[in-house]
């Protein structure tokens, strides 16, 4: 390779885009949330799949309750709070789902929402 190829690929745009925490977390709860919907829908027989969505699902928030907990978490308390509380039904509702006396998309509609304020925040920033 001579000096201006070099100099070529140095100051070329790079194709991997820059990740942010915003966008790995947006990007974990969407694929998630994508198992619950497609399991969801398929009734009885999406069951299993159902099952596993919602472990990974609990999961994740039990990793998120203990982030906002954390004294280190930079995230208003009141942000992180709600976030906690969030965590708390998600987990209680997720044992209703698996009983058969709760409905999954609760839990789609949370972790949707959450999605919308990681894109807003990942916007903001």
């Amino acid at each position: 390779m001579n000096a201006l190829d070099m100099a070529r690929t140095a100051y070329s745009s790079n194709t991997a885009p820059i990740r942010t925490h915003q966008s790995t977390e947006f990007d974990v709860f969407a694929q998630i949330t994508s198992r619950l919907k497609a399991a969801a829908a398929r009734g009885r027989a999406g069951f299993p799949d159902l099952v596993a969505a919602i472990h990974d699902n609990r999961r994740l928030w039990i990793l998120l309750a203990g982030d906002v907990a954390g004294e280190e978490n930079r995230l208003p308390q009141q942000l992180r709070a709600q976030l906690f509380y969030l965590a708390e039904f998600s987990l209680q509702h997720s044992a209703k789902v698996l009983d058969g006396t709760g409905e999954p998309g609760v839990l789609v509609d949370i972790n949707t929402a959450v999605m919308r304020g990681l894109r807003q925040q990942e916007a903001a920033a």
